[in-house]
């Protein structure tokens, strides 16, 4: 992995240490530490300071594919080919629990906290103190079965199951009541957690991969497998994003004006909103 230093794209760090591909990374919340996960089935958190690697995550049987950090920090999930999901705390490098144990791959996750609207139900046993956060939280499991699936993180109830017309790839929450989740026949679900039966509304902008979804402004972000990009402003107004010629967008990352695309061209892409 390298870290870039964005308004001249110079690399601060490269983190090396993962067997093979890394799949997904983060920032936790400080800004300094970073969490990744790979095809070996590992999860690492790094040092931005120095790039060392003090803690690595073991237990997964497959793949990391999607990682979702806990308020601080102090507690992460991650997702894997295995079909499970697992709560970790990272300072014992430990697994505290398998939030969900599914027959099939998990291939994205979200987490966030939710309407009081929404029962989470409550944890059979008293939490472990190194479990912090958790309460009020609901994880959002976009499974290869077509499936998409709401889990409380504090009591690992299943909350909802939603049937999808294709593979689910990619979820997010757009509000503590609304959430979207895109499939690989170029459906997007908008969701409502309170009744997530019923979609409110169904996006179809192209027929290819749905690959990333990310929130942003009032609106989100939705990348595809044919390289094409939408910005979608509260719902109504699309703007599309050019410059990858039919190769699949990966990833999007959004920072206050600015929104970065991941290709497989290679290319990082840095496009400026100021206008929106």
């Amino acid at each position: 992995m390298k870290i870039w230093q964005t308004n001249n794209g110079e690399i601060r760090r490269i983190l090396e240490g993962h067997v093979h591909d890394v799949y997904c990374c983060m920032f936790f919340p400080s800004g300094k530490v970073v969490l990744s996960g790979g095809m070996d089935a590992q999860v690492k958190i790094w040092s931005v300071d120095d790039g060392s690697c003090p803690v690595t995550l073991r237990g997964h049987k497959g793949g990391i594919l999607d990682l979702a950090i806990v308020d601080r920090g102090r507690n992460v999930v991650t997702c894997s080919r295995d079909g499970t999901a697992r709560l970790w705390d990272c300072g014992q490098a430990a697994c505290i629990s398998v939030v969900n144990n599914s027959s099939v791959p998990i291939n994205a996750i979200a987490l966030g906290a939710v309407d009081n609207a929404v029962n989470l139900g409550s944890p059979k046993e008293a939490p472990s103190d190194r479990e912090i956060g958790t309460e009020g939280k609901l994880l959002i499991l976009a499974r290869e079965d077509k499936m998409l699936e709401g889990v409380s993180l504090q009591s690992r109830d299943s909350v909802f199951i939603f049937e999808g017309s294709d593979v689910f790839n990619c979820c997010t929450f757009i509000s503590s009541v609304g959430l979207l989740a895109g499939g690989q026949d170029g459906n997007i679900f908008h969701l409502d957690v309170r009744n997530p039966k019923t979609p409110v509304e169904t996006i179809c902008r192209t027929g290819s991969p749905v690959l990333s979804l990310v929130p942003f402004r009032d609106g989100y972000i939705a990348s595809h497998g044919d390289g094409s990009c939408f910005i979608a402003q509260d719902f109504d107004q699309v703007l599309q994003l050019t410059g990858p010629d039919c190769e699949p967008v990966y990833r999007v990352a959004a920072w206050e004006k600015f929104v970065y695309t991941c290709c497989r061209d290679g290319i990082i892409r840095k496009y400026q909103l100021s206008d929106l």
